[in-house]
């Protein structure tokens, strides 16, 4: 789940706050930002306009070079947005399928690979976005930012953490609410144009 992304993201660029301090705020943010970025498709083709799990960790490396030879805001901002997303279009084909109920497992898609031109299957290792496991991820990524940050960035982690919380609480009724949502409120008056950008499986 996003909240996951994110605060792995933030994991990513701790060490840069005892190596470079006056680093630190921005390989934080950056990682927080570069975590969430791939979400941001979520209705337009998600897990493949937004998700690079190729290209992605090959243009961190290089940005994390340049960073590395060249440390300004700049740099080391762009190196932790890169690995932030690489990160996350990895790691979601490690999670469940894109089927709006993941927990059935009856997807085989769980983040598109542009270089090979193929849908990655899910590994599953996390059952799904939402899940017990997948909160207990949140928490344990958590715990090291929690630890060592101040305000105002351990807020945004507790803030994190609160939505992940609610999140998994609500996560198995969402479909139904979703589905009800689009096929009794949103398609009786919406234009079809409209619902063009309604997710299938959202669609009854």
């Amino acid at each position: 789940m996003l909240p996951t992304h994110a605060i792995a993201g933030m994991v990513l660029a701790l060490p840069v706050a005892y190596v470079s301090p006056e680093f630190g705020v921005v390989a934080l943010v950056a990682g927080l930002v570069g975590g969430v970025v791939p979400d941001l498709d979520l209705y337009a083709g998600h897990r493949k306009t937004l998700h690079y799990p190729v290209y992605y960790p090959l243009l961190a490396l290089v940005a994390l070079a340049l960073a590395v030879a060249l440390p300004t805001v700049p740099t080391v901002a762009g190196a932790f947005v890169l690995l932030g997303a690489a990160v996350h279009s990895v790691a979601d084909a490690f999670g469940g399928g894109l089927e709006l109920r993941p927990w059935e497992a009856t997807s085989d898609r769980a983040v598109y690979d542009h270089h090979n031109r193929r849908w990655i299957a899910p590994r599953r290792w996390v059952h799904y976005d939402g899940s017990p496991g997948d909160l207990f991820l949140s928490v344990a990524l958590a715990v090291p930012l929690l630890v060592t940050l101040d305000a105002p960035l351990r807020w945004l982690v507790v803030g994190a953490l609160t939505v992940a919380a609610v999140y998994t609480a609500v996560r198995r009724v969402l479909p139904s609410l979703a589905v009800l949502l689009v096929d009794r409120v949103l398609a009786p008056v919406a234009p079809e144009r409209v619902l063009s950008y309604v997710p299938t499986r959202y669609r009854a």
